[in-house]
């Protein structure tokens, strides 16, 4: 079974003044370099979800969320449903020229890695982990830095349904990961990128700078 990827990248910044899909870090949008982080740590395929602005990533397959503004529940919940109903729910933006095969891909994927645009620090190697997890079992894991649970986040296909229900507002995944702790797999990942989220134009300028300081 493959893992696929959602990359959540529909709001609309209010708090950085600018959508932060588009914002341009290291010489890429944050949307690509997150379609970037869940590729090169083997998920695939790969979705983006939009809403504030149209996103167009090389290699992954946009899906637009309406209610992106009810926040990352609603973006969540759209990225399941594509992945889970394959042509039938995918709508314009994810049409693509081999509808059937993409159906036949949507029967084998067995898991989805979802990660945020807005945390460009986090390395694929984290990617790798949560997939590892999952082949060891792991229905659902979760990237941990010094122990702390953060992202990105592994779900095994059949909670899917779970999630959806508890995906509300701007809570994403955490209901379900705390309504069932047993289920969860911490993956310390510290040594692989740090968890900053860029919420405001002072995250971004720090979080600019603490990447050029390491390079």
């Amino acid at each position: 079974m493959t893992v696929a990827g959602i990359l959540l990248a529909a709001g609309g910044g209010s708090r950085l003044g600018q959508p932060k899909a588009l914002v341009e870090f290291d010489g890429q949008t944050l949307a690509e370099r997150g379609v970037a982080l869940l590729a090169n740590g083997g998920a695939g395929p790969v979705l983006v979800v939009s809403g504030a602005v149209p996103v167009s990533v090389a290699g992954a397959r946009t899906v637009h969320n309406p209610d992106w503004r009810t926040g990352m529940g609603s973006s969540l919940a759209a990225g399941l449903r594509a992945l889970g109903a394959g042509r039938d729910s995918a709508g314009p933006d994810g049409a693509g020229p081999d509808s059937a095969g993409r159906d036949s891909a949507v029967e084998e994927i067995g898991a989805a890695v979802i990660a945020l645009a807005d945390q460009p620090l986090v390395g694929a190697e984290s990617v790798r982990r949560l997939i590892a997890a999952y082949r060891d079992g792991a229905p659902v894991a979760v990237a941990a830095y010094d122990g702390q649970p953060r992202n990105p986040v592994l779900i095994a296909r059949g909670h899917w349904p779970a999630v959806l229900e508890m995906a509300t507002g701007d809570t994403g995944a955490r209901p379900f990961l705390r309504a069932h702790p047993d289920l969860v797999t911490l993956v310390e990942c510290a040594d692989t990128g740090r968890p900053d989220d860029i919420d405001t134009e002072a995250d971004l300028a720090r979080v600019r700078k603490d990447r050029s300081g390491k390079s």
